[in-house]
Order: structure tokens, then sequence, then C-alpha cells
């Protein structure tokens, strides 16, 4: 198939400026040459691409709109582009990108001493360190408030005891920010591989999410120095604070997932003839489904530009980020199954990017909030009652 050129009904390029279309650019290009031509058999193996790391930190993918540190300092508009380009390739290739920069670099920026920012931030911006965020837990996944793992003060350190699961890059992380409960509330720590009482292990047998580093983590008498604890990091809700910059990411992100499956659809209904020799495409129903995809991938566009901009201008609310959430994983997993559809039984092999997009989102419906959790959310913010209280 050609090389992907973008998915723009409504010229959206026209509300980006040149510097957010060149990093588009940039980052869409090394999908094609990088990315493309490894992440079947990537996803088939069940590995992550490890070998794009690197180059991935060279290009500042890392934290890109984080400032300082060694970090790129992008817009979120260009950051999000980032992540919309990465999901074209694969869901898992953005899941270790946005894990890096919004649940791991982004907490050490707000939370952390000065300390841990120059000893951390810029190697993780460069991908010469990798880390992982643990918060969920085996019986606590969309209730955080109910974590049971503890840290408790021994003098001049911490001992954390529990299990946290589900945890993307847990098992190469070099460092974990964990969330635990201790007498005065739930407080981030900073874990290194290797320190005694911590270890990891991965989770096999995965359907969806197989290009992708997936782990528990396990605490055991684990002991660290008070320097390990993030000092600003006051309550559940600094740990939702990330959560937020990591769900925008993903608002993003899956649009690159139905772009990809969009395209691919409308080239093959193009070329696939049928009954009477003329092409697929030509036919009413083909055409409603086609239809639809890109009406919604464009409405999904627009809100995620919107919040874009909403967060550069220190004006966005994690409701907002429920609502783009919510909505453009939604779409982008109709628009895989409507690719599907289209495809025929050529739409379950992995000669075509479908199946694997279809499989990965479900996923990515789940994690960072369920459906569910971002309905209620938004729920509360239109009528002003919890529901999930």
């Amino acid at each position: 198939m050609p090389s992907f050129r973008g998915v723009d009904y409504l010229h959206i390029d026209s509300l980006l400026n040149d510097d957010e279309k060149l990093v588009r650019q940039t980052t869409r290009q090394f999908v094609e040459d990088r990315v493309v031509p490894v992440i079947k058999d990537c996803y088939n193996q069940g590995r992550f691409p490890a070998e794009l790391i690197p180059e991935m930190g060279e290009m500042g993918f890392f934290g890109a709109n984080l400032d300082g540190y060694g970090c790129a300092g992008m817009s979120n508009v260009e950051y999000g582009l980032i992540m919309q380009e990465l999901e074209r390739g694969d869901s898992g290739l953005r899941s270790l990108v946005s894990v890096q920069g919004a649940l791991v670099m982004y907490p050490i920026l707000t939370y952390g001493s000065e300390e841990q920012r120059k000893r951390y931030l810029p190697k993780l911006a460069k991908g010469e360190m990798i880390g992982c965020f643990g918060l969920t837990e085996p019986g606590y996944g969309s209730n955080p408030a109910g974590m049971t793992t503890t840290a408790t003060r021994d003098g001049d350190s911490w001992v954390l005891n529990g299990e946290k699961t589900w945890i993307t890059n847990g098992t190469v992380a070099d460092v974990a920010v964990v969330w635990a409960r201790t007498p005065e509330g739930v407080r981030g720590f900073l874990v290194e591989k290797g320190t005694p009482g911590y270890k990891t292990s991965d989770i096999h047998g995965k359907l969806s999410m197989r290009a992708s580093v997936t782990s528990s983590l396990s605490f055991s008498d684990c002991r660290i120095s008070e320097c390990h604890r993030l000092p600003e990091a006051q309550g559940l809700k600094s740990a939702l604070g990330c959560l937020s910059q990591a769900r925008f990411g993903i608002g993003w992100g899956v649009l690159g997932a139905a772009m990809d499956c969009f395209e691919t659809a409308r080239q093959y209904t193009m070329v696939r003839k049928q009954f009477d020799d003329r092409p697929i495409a030509s036919h009413q129903l083909v055409q409603e489904k086609l239809a639809w995809m890109v009406t919604e991938i464009t409405k999904g566009q627009l809100l995620a530009i919107q919040c874009g901009r909403l967060k550069d201008a220190r004006k966005l609310d994690f409701a907002h980020i429920s609502m783009l959430k919510r909505n453009n994983v939604a779409m982008a997993l109709e628009c895989a199954r409507l690719s599907r559809d289209l495809l025929g039984g050529n739409g379950i092999i992995d000669d075509y990017p479908i199946m694997r997009h279809m499989c990965n989102l479900e996923t990515v419906k789940t994690y960072e909030g369920t459906d569910h959790i971002h309905t209620l959310v938004i729920g509360e913010r239109v009528t002003g009652i919890p529901a999930y209280k």
C-alpha cells in the first residue's frame, strides 16, 4: 500500500501552524520508515521493538511537552500529534512513550525534588532510562482510593509492601513511580530496579497490546530512603493529576489508529471488485461506512485540537479530558470494526493492520479510566451530582 497521507476531510491542517505540521511529518516519517516494517512481527512475537527507544529519545518524543532537563519543550498540540502518529504505528509504541512522559517524567518534574529531577529526567528524556507508573492494584482498578499498598516510615527510610498490576513497561523499567498509602495519606515514591524486596513479572497470554510490556510489581519489605519520596506529591489527587496527562495523549493517539483503519479500508474498497466487476466502494452500504468513519474522525480531530489549545492556555480541565478520551477511543474502536467488516475475511489477517488496532483499542478503552468512569465524570460535570459515590 502507498505511504500514509493522513486524513484531512475538513482542512484540519489550516488549524495547525508550521511547527506543528513539521513535528507531525517528522514523526509520521519515523513511523513509516522504522515502525511499519517491524511492527507486525513484533506484535506476533509479543515483543516491544526496544531497538527504537534510542531513536525516539534523540527525536525528543519522551516528555516532549515538558520543559527543561533535556526535554523538547514542545506545545501540547505538537505532543498530541506525536502521539497520533505513534499510535498509527501501534498502541504499544504510543503507550511506552506516553507512560514515560506523562506518568513518569511529569510526576518527577511536578512533585519531585530538584535532585530527583536532575538525576532522572535527562536520562529518561534520552531513553537511557525507562520508567513505569505503579498505581493500579489487582483488586482496585477503577477505584484507586481503595489501594492497599502501604509505605511505613522507619527512621530515615520507608518500607513498602503491596502489589501493582497491569503496569506498562514494568519489567523493563529502571525506575518506578509507585503510589502507596501512608499514615499521612497517599504518597508517591521512586523505586529503582534492583532494590531489595522489589520484584517484577510480565503478564503473559495477552491477545491485545502484544507489542507492549505489561507487568506486575510486588513489594515485600522493600526499603527505600527518604530521598526517594516525591516531596510535593500529596494525596491521591497528585496521582490522578498524572493520569490526566496520560489520558490527554491517549485522546490524540487513538486518532492515528482510526485514521490507519479508515485509510486501509478506503484504499481496499477502491480496488476490491465484486459482483458486477465494479469496486465495492461504488456500493451504497460501503460508502455509508466510509462516510461515518471520516465524519467521526474529523469530529475527533477537532475535539483533540481544542483540548490541546486549552491545555496550552492552561484552561484544560480533567472533565474535558474525559470527553476527549471517551469519545475518541470509542470512535477509533468502531472505525476498526467497520474497517474489518469492509475487508471481509482479509480483515482478520496480519497483512493488514486492522485486527491489530482493534485488539489494541479494546485495551485502550479500559486503561487510564474505563469508558464508564469517564461517562460518570462527564455526568457529574453537567449535573453537579457524583453518581459514582
